[in-house]
């Protein structure tokens, strides 16, 4: 029987498995689209032709202070290539360096230390302007900006609200909440109170499965509404290669210029995949730093596997379950309807890991999820609903045992970073 030796990226590392070739629907990736020859030149040219506003040195003329909101370390944009572009433009039109502040859009992720942070932005960017943390659980550091048309309550950064200007940096990516990462996500999450990022997430969990590469939906709704609300000025996405190399940059309208960004996106990140499968060998890469990030392993491969079938999740987890959710384990024994019966009598402390509980125990109900990681231990791989196994062929070797020698097999290499488009299996 012929075999095939499919090899996974695992962090830094890769790890193979075995499969049968009569078994394999096929290996598939985000497609490798060559990168802009470029970059800086590509910054400026989006800069000086934006989308839906005027060019970055008109809109800043004459302003006091400037806020960029950009993405933190679990994302790949190349924020230190990017924003030196941004700060000279800004300079050209007469805004010097220290009018000029950076907020890491953390979300509810743990702070980044300096050496993160001068990694993650480069030291001329470090030395050029401050760089700060976003402080999601300091009353002190949001402002209270009431509720949104639909009630979700809105505290966000306070530094950033009272910014003359505002522009987000970040990346366009399929993604299980709003649809898809990018745009006014900056704002929500990135630079928003706990409450907010409850709310929204609770929100995506109504439906009975993701939204990942939905582009309108309820939450992209709110997300824009609060960015609207906070008085965004603008964003600079860009779409990324498997590699994390830029293939189209996006400047303008908070809204515009992201929906013109997810053209490129879909066009890099779905993969058309004939059938749906027994099971699902899935890669959590590039988001491999904790589970909080590789849980987005999950939906792409909740889209690709038959109700009833198996994912098998290959992750590192270098730092566990969840940095700043460390309760996140005890409340995912429980089920999808049982954690909403519990947000909504006040007995989860943590309303933002409840959302994601649900999302994963909404999987966890349609599907078998088998689970190898280096960061996780068994006994917590077990808490969290999922089968724990040393290697991914042994997963997959007791997968198929499962499915039976039949089985039809997708590898996702790339999952938290891709959408399959299956038919007839959403």
């Amino acid at each position: 029987m012929s075999e095939i030796k499919v090899k996974l990226p695992y962090g830094q590392e890769e790890v193979d498995v075995i499969v049968p070739e009569k078994n394999l629907i096929g290996v598939y990736s985000p497609k490798d689209v060559a990168p802009v020859a470029d970059l800086p030149q590509e910054i400026s040219r989006c800069l000086q032709n934006p989308i839906g506003t005027k060019p970055l040195r008109d809109l800043v003329q004459g302003v006091k202070n400037v806020v960029i909101v950009a993405d933190d370390n679990t994302r790949l944009t190349p924020t230190d290539k990017i924003i030196p572009v941004l700060l000279n433009e800004m300079n050209a039109a007469g805004i010097k360096d220290e009018q000029i502040t950076i907020i890491i859009a953390l979300g509810t992720h743990r702070f980044m230390t300096a050496e993160e942070i001068e990694l993650k932005f480069g030291a001329e960017v470090a030395q050029r302007v401050k760089i700060k943390n976003h402080d999601f659980k300091n009353p002190d550091a949001l402002v209270d900006l009431g509720v949104t048309a639909n009630g979700t309550k809105i505290l966000v950064n306070k530094e950033t609200y009272e910014a003359d200007f505002k522009i987000g940096v970040g990346s366009i990516v399929p993604h299980h909440i709003p649809g898809f990462a990018g745009g006014a996500k900056i704002v929500q999450p990135g630079i928003s109170g706990e409450k907010t990022t409850a709310e929204t997430h609770l929100l995506s969990v109504r439906a009975p499965r993701s939204y990942l590469g939905i582009e309108n939906n309820p939450v992209r709704e709110e997300l824009n509404m609060i960015a609207d609300k906070i008085g965004m000025h603008t964003i600079f996405n860009t779409v990324l290669n498997r590699h994390g190399e830029v293939v189209g940059a996006f400047f303008g309208h908070v809204e515009e210029a992201f929906t013109e960004g997810v053209k490129l996106a879909r066009e890099v990140y779905a993969v058309n995949i004939p059938e749906a499968a027994d099971i699902v060998i899935s890669s959590s890469h590039p988001c491999d730093i904790e589970f909080w990030q590789a849980h987005k392993t999950l939906y792409p491969s909740d889209l690709a596997v038959k109700a009833g079938g198996t994912v098998i999740l290959a992750t590192p987890c270098y730092e566990g379950i969840a940095v700043t959710h460390g309760e996140m384990s005890d409340i995912t024994c429980h089920s999808a309807k049982d954690l909403r019966e519990m947000v909504d009598k006040g007995q989860v402390h943590d309303e933002v890991a409840a959302a994601l509980a649900i999302a994963w125990a909404q999987v966890k109900e349609r599907e078998d999820v088998y689970f190898v990681s280096n960061g996780v231990t068994d006994e917590e791989v077990r808490k969290l609903g999922f089968v724990p196994f040393a290697s991914v062929q042994q997963a997959f070797d007791a997968a198929l045992a499962k499915q039976g020698n039949a089985a039809r097999v997708t590898v996702l290499t790339h999952a938290p970073d891709m959408l399959p488009i299956v038919p007839d299996n959403r």
